[in-house]
Parts: C-alpha cells; sequence; structure tokens
C-alpha cells in the first residue's frame, strides 16, 4: 500500500471519527430543551432526533462542504503532507470535542474545526495557504475564514434576538390559554425536535463531508472538488451513531442550568434553532448548533424573566467558545509537532 493510500486511508477514518464525535457531543444541544420540558423520554428524544438527523445530510445540499472544504488550499503541496496536515487539524478538533464532553461544557465542534485545520496549516506550509478573506471582504465579497467566522459568531446573536422575540409573540398568542395547552406544546416538539435535528445533520455532517472530499481531492482519488454520494453517506451515518450515543453532561448546561425550560421555552427554542441553522445551510454558512441552542434559550428567557436567567452559566459558555479555536488550534500545532519529532 503506498504512503497516500495509507493516510488517505486514515483521514478517511479519523474524518467519520470526528464526525461521531460532532454527532456525540452535540446530542444533547438538540434534546437537552425536550428532556427538560418532559415531551419525550431521553430514548425517545434520541430515536426522533436520529431520523431526522440521518435525513439531514442526504437532503440538505453540500453548500456548506463547499465552504469548510475550500477555507485552506494545499495545492502543490505534496500529498502524504497534505494529509499529514489534515490529520493534524482533525485530531486538534476530536481532543477538543472530548475534553470539552467530559467536562460537561457545550463547546463548538465547528469552531474545534476551524482552529484545529488552520492551526495545522499555518505551522507546517505557512498562513498563504489558509484563505482568510479579508481582502475579498473589502470588495463586499464574504469568503473563507471570515464567512466562516462570520456564520459562527453571527449566528448567536441572530438566535438570541429571534429566540427573544418568537417568545414574545407566542406569549402574547397563547395569553389566557388554560394547562392543558402544556400537553399540546410537549406533543408538538416531536416535529420541532425533528426539525433541529434535521437542520442541524444539515449544517454540520456537511463539514465532515466537506474536509472528506478535501482528503479525496488532495490525495488525487477525484479530479475536482464535487462530493460524492457515498461520502454524504457515511458522514451521515456516523454522525447519526454519534448522536444515538448521546452526550448527557451538556443537557443539564443547556436544559437546567441557564433557564428553566417549560414545554413554551422548549418548542420556541427548537423552532428559533431550527430556522436560523437551516437557512445558514441554505447559504453554507457553517454555524454552531451548541451556539444557537445556548443564546436561543437565553433569549427566551430574557424576553421573559431576565432576571431568572442564570447569566453567570452564560459567562463561562461565551468564555469556551473564545477560547475553542486556539485551544483546538494549540492541539493540532502541537500533534504536527510530535509527529514531526517522530516522523521527521
Amino acid at each position: 500500500m503506498s504512503a497516500v493510500l495509507a493516510l488517505a486511508v486514515i483521514a478517511v477514518l479519523i474524518v467519520l471519527v470526528f464526525d461521531y464525535t460532532n454527532g456525540f457531543h452535540d446530542a444533547a444541544n438538540i434534546i437537552a430543551s425536550v428532556i427538560a420540558s418532559r415531551a419525550m423520554t431521553p430514548v425517545q428524544a434520541v430515536l426522533v432526533v436520529g431520523v431526522a438527523e440521518f435525513l439531514g445530510p442526504l437532503l440538505g445540499g453540500t453548500a456548506v462542504a463547499n465552504t469548510i472544504g475550500k477555507f485552506i488550499t494545499l495545492d502543490g503541496v505534496d500529498a502524504p503532507v497534505a494529509l499529514t496536515i489534515i490529520l493534524c487539524g482533525l485530531v486538534g478538533a476530536i481532543a477538543w470535542n472530548l475534553f470539552t464532553w467530559w467536562r460537561g461544557i457545550p463547546s463548538s465542534s465547528s469552531h474545534a474545526l476551524v482552529g484545529g485545520l488552520a492551526g495545522a496549516v499555518v505551522v507546517s506550509v505557512g498562513p498563504d495557504h489558509v484563505v482568510w478573506g479579508v481582502v475579498e471582504l473589502t470588495q463586499g465579497h464574504v469568503t473563507g475564514v471570515m464567512k466562516v467566522l462570520a456564520a459562527l459568531f453571527l449566528s448567536p446573536l441572530v438566535g438570541f434576538w429571534v429566540g427573544f422575540l418568537l417568545h414574545r409573540f407566542m406569549m402574547a398568542l397563547l395569553r389566557g390559554a388554560r394547562p392543558i395547552m402544556n400537553r399540546n406544546l410537549r406533543n408538538a416538539q416531536w416535529l420541532t425536535a425533528a426539525g433541529l435535528g434535521f437542520s442541524h445533520g444539515a449544517n454540520d455532517a456537511q463539514k465532515s463531508m466537506g474536509i472528506l472530499t478535501l482528503v479525496l481531492l488532495l490525495g488525487g482519488f477525484i479530479d475536482k472538488f464535487e462530493v460524492p454520494f457515498w461520502v454524504i453517506l457515511a458522514c451521515a451515518t456516523a454522525i447519526t451513531l454519534g448522536i444515538l450515543s448521546g452526550g448527557w453532561r451538556i443537557v443539564r448546561t443547556l436544559g437546567f442550568a441557564i433557564y428553566k425550560v417549560r414545554p413554551l421555552h422548549a418548542i420556541d427554542s427548537q423552532l428559533t434553532s431550527a430556522a436560523v441553522i437551516f437557512a445558514a445551510s441554505a447559504i453554507g454558512a457553517p454555524v454552531s448548533t451548541t451556539h444557537v441552542v445556548a443564546t436561543s434559550i437565553m433569549g427566551i428567557g430574557a424576553s421573559e424573566r431576565p432576571k431568572a436567567v442564570r447569566w453567570a452559566k452564560a459567562r463561562e459558555i461565551a468564555t469556551t467558545w473564545v477560547i475553542t479555536i486556539p485551544g483546538a488550534a494549540a492541539v493540532s500545532v502541537a500533534f504536527f509537532y510530535f509527529l514531526r519529532t517522530v516522523m521527521p
């Protein structure tokens, strides 16, 4: 087996491991409000979301995959070196995902992936191989890292304000409703939770699809950047298996530690998150489900009782968001230097 083929096989496997950890890490983000509002049992929630999650990558297009697969350029770099760089970036992202899951911190898998890849590319072949998008931004065109960062940082703000406004509207609409309405709101979450799972799959699985397609391109196995169907199917399967495994530690943070979630809060959060994430997928913007779900809950709480929102927990989450990109980058850089030491 040639070195390129061996590295490509390893890279494909690690991409799928990252995709699995992404689903594993983000499962709690999707099902937290469902469980906290007692609309479903954990098993029911995971099964419903898992089916929708699998359909998301199959039906959601490849716009996000194109964005992620093209924000770094390794043209002209020897295939073994290029594939090793991708491996280092993925290791950084996976390690960060596992660390934050272990600590019960809802960090962003998307941030981790961007940080891991950018860090590995910069220290190995230089910053010129990252499409920063700064020049293009001055010309009114958003692309590369600028597009990724804009999506990742703007989506939480959108999630907060959409959640805030939607909850105000729903409270006005249901003013004077009898307690039996809570039963209807719980039943409706079978659809809204599935919608959130679908949008998550349509956005997050595409990130792995983009990297896996880049691996195939760098290894010379395909002639142009075009996502093969087997890549879509493999990534859909891996992220769904991750969802089915669940990340229960983070359920406590998102479902209980930010704001006391009741049926109306839950359905508003799911509608807000699904709409924001799916809209981002349509324009090829990679967003963080963790960010959008958490800030939608904050917005909903702020629209009802701002003093009841546990802002200290929100600050803790926000701090994690800020350090995720450099944290994952640092891990990928350390792994790159380790490999260079043992395999010069």
